[in-house]
Formats: structure tokens, sequence, C-alpha cells
């Protein structure tokens, strides 16, 4: 049987075959430690590992001895949030984040509240987006931080950065932004956006698991999480994961590259899926705005029927996400999905789509018919 199609990039991304041929090498005959200075095969790595960090610099228009390597987006956001609290003076802890932020960083936040910070979570439009205006209310004398995410990894939304970095700057904190979903289709220049901290994932672009990036304006202080041997400049000890890093600046060539031609392929795709379901089902109710709107992104929903249901019918055919966080006994509705104004039964209605490079034409088609040939479905057995 062969495997459903795949549209599910918002999760994670096939590792590109280019970045498979790059990082091998590093896994055979070129193995060494970047931090064994002795000989030679020490300094191959640490050499590969400079270039590599100078091309996810590249990535973000950054300077490479600002880049940071982690394991994900997950500890470059609890790094960037729990570190500069931990190096911040106690009279300034106060932390601003979105309603749609990712729960690493949610919970990043709620973690420094331990530790003296306040939290302050600025509400969204019914597109997803922060309002310059409800930031500028937000800020107060003891603001640090201000995290804001690039793109949102469940509606797409696409954040007006530049507005909102320039807002924080002129108040004297320190801008974060998670930008792990923008990155395959996106250009991100720090400097434009006026950033002090950005956190980066390879996986989202068609990279290796396991590796990531924090982006640190030389100047911003931070407090490790966890003790070691000093590498990464004090804040990340341990080996560095060097094919990891080899694929994952690979990626980041590749996406710097490709990202203006894939994004608008894909635009193409999303409009021609969402189209095919419209005409079918009048009734659809896309959720978020289509223009400020990651092009490989589409959340919609049929009235009255859930996700669950719809997910179960189309199980050998697509592999996609609902709108809601699974656990061992509950589905709970999206907490950005609620934030957009959704009820908890619009939310639990909720299918989330991410195309990708490899995706086709012929997928897009499939995928339509098999959501509305099970949309129909069970509609009918319900007549």
């Amino acid at each position: 049987m062969p495997l459903p199609i795949y549209l599910d990039h918002h999760a994670t991304t096939p590792t590109d075959r280019r970045v498979l041929a790059a990082m091998r090498p590093f896994f055979e005959d070129r193995f060494g430690n970047p931090h064994s200075v002795e000989h030679v095969y020490g300094w191959e790595a640490e050499l590969a590992v400079a270039m590599a960090r100078g091309e996810i610099a590249m990535l973000i228009a950054a300077e490479p001895a600002e880049i940071i390597f982690t394991s994900g987006a997950t500890e470059a956001n609890n790094l960037a949030i729990l570190g500069a609290v931990r190096a911040a003076p106690a009279s300034r802890r106060h932390l601003i984040i979105s309603a749609v932020e990712h729960p690493c960083v949610r919970e990043a936040a709620e973690l420094a509240t331990r530790e003296g910070a306040r939290v302050t979570t600025l509400p969204v439009d019914r597109t997803g987006r922060v309002e310059p205006d409800a930031l500028r209310a937000a800020l107060a004398d003891d603001t640090l931080l201000v995290s804001v995410m690039a793109a949102n990894h469940e509606i797409g939304t696409i954040q007006p950065l530049a507005e909102l970095g320039a807002i924080t700057r002129a108040h004297g904190a320190l801008f974060h932004v998670d930008a792990a979903q923008a990155l395959s289709t996106q250009a991100i220049d720090v400097n434009q956006i006026q950033a002090d901290l950005m956190s980066l994932s390879a996986h989202k672009i068609y990279g290796p698991k396991g590796v990531g990036a924090l982006w640190r304006r030389r100047d911003v202080k931070l407090v490790p999480l966890f003790g070691g041997g000093g590498q990464e400049q004090g804040l990340r000890p341990g080996t560095l994961p060097v094919p990891l890093i080899i694929g994952f600046a690979t990626a980041a060539t590749i996406a710097r590259e490709e990202r203006t031609e894939d994004a608008q392929r894909l635009a193409g795709l999303r409009e021609h899926l969402l189209r095919a379901l419209q005409n079918a089902a009048p009734d659809l109710r896309v959720h978020g705005g289509i223009e400020h709107r990651l092009p490989h992104n589409l959340n919609f929903a049929f009235p009255g029927v859930a996700a669950q249901d719809l997910l179960w019918q189309v199980r050998e055919q697509i592999s996609l996400s609902s709108g809601s966080a699974c656990s061992s006994a509950t589905v709970e509705p999206s907490r950005v999905l609620l934030a957009l104004g959704l009820d908890e039964t619009q939310a639990l209605e909720a299918l989330r789509i991410g195309l990708g490079r490899f995706t086709s034409e012929a997928d897009i088609d499939a995928a339509a018919d098999a959501l509305l040939q099970a949309h129909s479905a069970i509609r009918s057995a319900r007549a």
C-alpha cells in the first residue's frame, strides 16, 4: 500500500536529498570532533562548522559569530527567554508574548514567572496578527523582552515584524522572534526588523531533526540553561553535532536560493486546493487571513464536521493535522484558534494543511477528492 500524501509540513519537512548528500561524509570519513584542536580530524570539522555557521547566518542577514547552535527552536526559544530573564536585574523582568505563540514560548514565559518575571499576553485580531497599538499599550518601564513569532504554525499568519521591532527598540526592550515556520518561504533580515534574538530550526526547512540555532545580537546578555564545556560562547555547552550542522547549513543555502520560487508555486497550489474545496462546499470556513499568510498554509473547517472524524476517514489517503491538541484521554481546542475568536466547537472542526517543496498538483487534486468524499460520507451518515 502506498504511503498517504504528506500535507503536514508545519510539523516537519522531509530532508532534502541534497542535504542528505552533504551530511553523509561527516558521518563517515570526516567524523572529527570540532573541539579537538590537536589534529587534522578536529581541524577539518572545526572549519566545516565555521563555514556552516556563515551559511546559516546569511539566511537571516546576520553575522556568523552571532549564531549559537542548539538542538532546535524549542531550546533556542527557552535560551532566549529564560537566558534573558536570568541575566536581567530583578527590576526589569516583564515579558510580553503574543496569544498565538508556540507552546514552548508560552511555557518558557511561564517558567520565568517562577523566577520573578511577570508576563503580558497580547491579543490578536481575527486574522491572528498582533496590533502595534496593543504592543505600545503593553510596554512598561520594566519590560525586558517582547517575543512574537514570525509566522504561525497553525494558521500561517505572518506578523508585522518590522513595525513591532521598531516599537520594541524605541522602548529599549529586547525583541525576540521565533522564525522556525517562516524561513522556508520568507526572507527575513534581522536588521530590518530590529530584532535582538531569533530562533531557527533545521527540520522546518528540509534539514535534519535535532539541530537549530539561536541568533543573538552581540550585545545581548544571556545566562546559559545548563553547564558544561563552555562551547558556543559558553551559552550552549556540549560537542557540536557536525553532520547535523552541515545539513542545517545546506538546507539554509537551498532555502535562501529557492524560497521565492517555492513560495510562488506553493501559493498557487494552495489556491488551487482552496478553490476545489470551496466549489464543492461553499460553507467552508477559512481560519485566519489570506493576505498576510504563509503560502503553503491552509487552516479550514467544514462547519458541523469534527476534524477527528475527517482525519479518521482520510487516514489512508492523506496525512494532515487537526486544530486540536490530543492527550491521553481528551481532545482540547487549539489556543491559537480560540485566540481568533472561534468557540470550542469551531476550533475542534479545524484542519491544518501544510504544503511542501515536493507537493505536486496531482497530490492536491487527490487530497481535495479525499477530503470532499469524506465530508460527503460523514454528512450522508447523519442524514
